[in-house]
């Protein structure tokens, strides 16, 4: 038998599967795309059906080289990209350059890199699918055609090196229009009566449902304390008891988008974070017993379907290792959204009796971390409901009517494996045994002043969340586009919040003057339905491309004549240069904000920017500032440094320990929430914080 050539993109993957496929089998990685578009140039032919000019990626030359002789010397070409549109997109250029004839089965896909389905794909070849490439190559193009022709309108009126994105342009409206909300938001003052009941010693919350039959709603305090009086001067009468049962069923597996989300919400990792690590468990791991395996299915999925075969192999190990009362009365069946690609299945274990437990010694933190949040959302996908025992009190007091809800778990189910919770989930409380007509005493009745809260800014988690309800962008581009917003200064993050900087409002106000399609959320989404019909080969591409850029080139025209300079003014401080005099001004660099002399360039003294918190250094009395590391991992120092040596990662407290008036920290944890600890480990003392509302 003769050499056979695979070429996949990453080493990792290829590292994986040629361990799998033998002597007879070369496997080399194309490093990504070899070819694209060039940068110096618009690299599109708008006179000429869109015909782009595709060149050799710099750098790449010696690698295509290499892959030419290989593929000389080979009886057969496997292109094994990644199962998407890219990927196909990249077996096509090579195809190209490897001058493989057009209809050779030469492109094999495999949605997780295991030795059966790495094996059953090379056994099963096809023809490339012109229809993805097309896509592909239209998205490329329409993104080129907005970022080359708009973006020297920013360079020339606001800024040198800025860009503007058919994607990016209309994810920083969104931010912007949020940021906008909360400038307008006007707070209103609201208050709410709390009454604790009891029934022998046991103490337990009610809250008021009607008032003579409307929602109970109050604005102030006069009216919490007439409200509180009524409620003193009547009786609290059971009305009705219902006891009953309520089944919680397990969310589907895993896509991207909420990947990205629960991977923020529960281990805190950012969403670039999170697809670096998911790529590499998707790409193979060292797993003792098992060898080279990739761990999960291929990460970059909008769909929540799962194989029949990945289904029978959860059930039985369900049955296995849970007993059989944890599996479903018949096997759970998701479905998605409305226009999604659903070309793969959602992002579950390759192999489900890798548990997380079993990679652990093999996988890195972090790596295993995410591993078990995904093996444990698809087996608990697949497990029997979570029963609860409820118990709902109906109350009556004159004309207001109250209710109590509590709730046990009867029977846990898939919440053996993975919790969650919801808005509407009653709070797991036991309520003591009442009976209807039972009059009850209260333990207290207490008004309590609430403010209207503004929408809150978005997180990276809550953002993808967005994008994806709107329809901008699909799984593979948002990490893409929250990175590039960010790089461009457009957005800044802070404590995980995302909020346009003055930069981002100037490009995006442009942007919404002259480029409205662009920006606007609905065209964006309807331009990824279109990308969709191309790919299920509805339409041409270079029709859709023809479609959009009439209106850009009539946009383009306009901005060029009335978009006037826009001169963005430096913040000055309060802090005097200590070589010339003068007030300093607020500059952005690459790694964040810092203090610079107006006198640029006679005078080139700079700064870094020091934030400081209220509590004082243990160790001198001296300020406390937050300080960032080589890594960018932000820790606390004394201000006083080198003469000073404290340091901490944990933010110091204004408190003293109560125990031992040692420094105390300030914690967080998803049990806890926040709270103060004491820094003297034979101490130990922890106190919940009362967090404050904002």
């Amino acid at each position: 038998m003769g050499q056979n050539l695979v070429i996949v993109e990453s080493p990792a993957k290829a590292k994986t599967i040629s361990k799998y496929l033998g002597k007879n089998y070369v496997v080399e990685a194309s490093m990504g795309h070899i070819r694209d578009l060039p940068k110096s140039q618009l690299g599109v032919d708008v006179d000429n059906n869109y015909n782009p000019k595709y060149i050799t990626i710099r750098g790449k030359g010696d690698l295509l080289d290499k892959l030419k002789k290989l593929a000389k010397k080979s009886d057969k070409i496997f292109l094994a990209t990644d199962p998407d549109r890219e990927g196909e997109a990249i077996s096509w250029h090579l195809a190209n350059i490897l001058k493989i004839p057009d209809m050779d089965t030469c492109r094999v896909e495999f949605h997780e890199i295991t030795k059966n389905a790495v094996k059953n794909s090379i056994k099963n070849p096809r023809t490339i699918n012109q229809n993805l490439v097309d896509a592909q190559q239209a998205r490329r193009v329409l993104d080129r055609l907005v970022g080359y022709e708009i973006s020297p309108i920013l360079w020339r009126n606001v800024k040198w090196g800025l860009s503007a994105g058919r994607v990016q342009s209309a994810a920083l409206k969104l931010i912007c229009d949020r940021e906008d909300e909360i400038n307008k938001f006007e707070s209103k003052e609201y208050w709410t009566v709390d009454i604790k009941l009891e029934k022998k010693n046991k103490k337990f919350n009610v809250k008021i449902a009607t008032l003579k039959g409307k929602k109970f709603e109050i604005a102030t305090e006069a009216e919490a304390n007439k409200t509180i009086e009524q409620l003193k001067n009547n009786d609290f009468v059971v009305a009705k008891v219902k006891k009953g049962t309520k089944n919680k069923n397990p969310l589907p597996p895993f896509t991207t988008s909420t990947l990205q989300q629960d991977a923020s919400r529960k281990l805190n990792f950012q969403t670039k974070r999170t697809m670096s690590i998911a790529q590499q468990l998707y790409e193979g791991v060292e797993v003792k017993g098992y060898g080279t395996v990739g761990l999960i299915t291929y990460m970059r999925t909008d769909s929540v379907r799962i194989s029949k075969e990945a289904q029978d192999s959860a059930l039985q190990f369900i049955g296995d290792t849970y007993g059989s009362g944890y599996i479903p009365e018949s096997p759970r069946i998701y479905r998605g959204k409305k226009n999604i690609q659903d070309a793969h299945e959602a992002i579950r274990p390759s192999l489900v009796e890798i548990t997380p437990e079993i990679a652990k010694g093999n996988l890195s933190s972090e790596q295993y971390k995410l591993y078990k949040l995904i093996w444990e959302r698809f087996i608990a996908s697949q497990m029997a409901s979570c029963v609860l025992n409820t118990n709902t009190i109906d109350i009556n007091n004159g004309d207001y009517k109250l209710r109590a809800t509590g709730s046990t778990i009867k029977f846990d189910g898939f919440m053996k494996v993975y919790e969650y919770t919801t808005d509407e989930d009653e709070e797991s409380v036991l309520l003591p045994e009442i009976e209807e007509n039972e009059v009850l005493n209260y333990d207290s009745i207490l008004g309590k002043q609430h403010f209207t809260q503004p929408p809150p800014r978005y997180t990276e988690a809550s953002f993808v969340k967005v994008l994806e309800e709107n329809g901008i962008g699909r799984p593979s581009t948002y990490v893409p586009t929250i990175s590039t917003i960010l790089s461009r200064k457009y957005v800044q993050r802070e404590k995980k919040n995302l909020f346009p900087t003055e930069l981002g409002i100037i490009v995006n106000n442009i942007m919404s003057d002259y480029f409205k399609q662009i920006v606007d959320a609905d065209f964006t989404a309807d331009m990824e339905n279109k990308l969709d019909y191309i790919e299920e080969g509805k339409v041409e591409w270079e029709k859709i491309v023809d479609e959009f850029f009439g209106p850009l080139k009539e946009a383009l025209d306009k901005a060029e004549k009335e978009v006037s300079k826009v001169v963005i003014e430096d913040k000055v401080s309060d802090v005097k240069c200590d070589k010339c005099g003068k007030m300093m001004v607020i500059k952005q660099g690459r790694f964040g904000n810092f203090l610079a002399c107006p006198g640029y360039p006679e005078c080139q003294n700079t700064k870094p920017i020091v934030e400081e918190i209220d509590a004082k250094c243990p160790l001198c009395n001296g300020n406390v500032v937050v300080k960032k590391s080589k890594k960018g991992n932000k820790f606390y120092g004394c201000s006083n440094y080198p003469e000073c040596s404290f340091v901490s990662w944990y933010e110091p407290a204004k408190e003293k320990c109560s125990h031992c008036n040692s420094h105390m920290v300030i914690r967080y944890s998803k049990s806890k929430g926040k709270y103060l600890e004491c820094t003297n480990k034979e101490c130990g003392n922890k106190v919940p914080v009362q967090n404050d509302e904002k």
